[in-house]
């Protein structure tokens, strides 16, 4: 399947099936146009109005008028004033619905991502986590709205031969996010493969005091 096909999807749906999928992305600075690859393991889904967890909640912005394009492209933002997150973004126009790419091991361009993430102890490090992924991976806001494998992007997208096991998979609140309830479970849409290394570690929202 092209993987513009499945964007066309509602992010919760299509959450689960990019794991396993890679991410590269190309950097024509380098030499020889060095690229480097992700196989994600841990995602999150995201929404618009009805998704109090969103950041197209309260409705476009400039910030995240990405999400509200038609899938396929890439939502970049910049966030605590530290670090890039990316994200994927699905369904059709005007409607906002994004993937956030959590997590992923890095399968090509391991001495490229090391040398953009010096404090990674071990390779499993190098993309744990939303900040660290981007980081490894190179992507900026420069790279928000880039259409994945289209003509003057860096970035593309395959997807794995088979899809992950569903036995594999594991689903629950997504990391550092209230849902209706206050504690995340409402949404429960973070996905994740199974005891795989690279997987970040879970978070709970923090409540707000008085």
């Amino acid at each position: 399947m092209d993987p513009i096909d499945l964007l066309a999807d509602d992010a919760v749906d299509v959450a689960p099936l990019l794991l396993g999928a890679v991410l590269a992305v190309r950097d024509p600075r380098a030499p020889d146009a060095q690229t480097v690859a992700v196989r994600l393991t841990e995602v999150e889904a995201y929404g618009g109005a009805e998704d109090p967890g969103s950041h197209a909640y309260t409705g476009r912005t400039p910030r995240n008028a990405s999400m509200f394009e038609a899938g396929g492209i890439l939502y970049v933002y910049f966030t605590y004033g530290m670090h890039h997150c990316a994200n994927i973004v699905c369904g059709p126009a005007g409607r906002a619905s994004a993937v956030l790419l959590r997590a992923g091991e890095v399968v090509a361009g391991g001495e490229t991502a090391r040398s953009r993430r010096p404090a990674a102890r071990r390779d499993a490090d190098l993309a744990r986590g939303p900040g660290r992924l981007c980081a490894a991976l190179g992507l900026t806001r420069a790279d928000d709205g880039a259409r994945l494998g289209r003509a003057g992007s860096r970035a593309s997208l395959v997807l794995p031969d088979e899809p992950v096991p569903p036995g594999l998979v594991r689903t629950g609140p997504r990391t550092g996010v209230s849902g209706l309830g206050g504690d995340g479970t409402a949404f429960p849409r973070r996905f994740w493969i199974d005891s795989d290394p690279t997987v970040s570690p879970y978070r709970p929202a923090r409540r707000r005091r008085g």
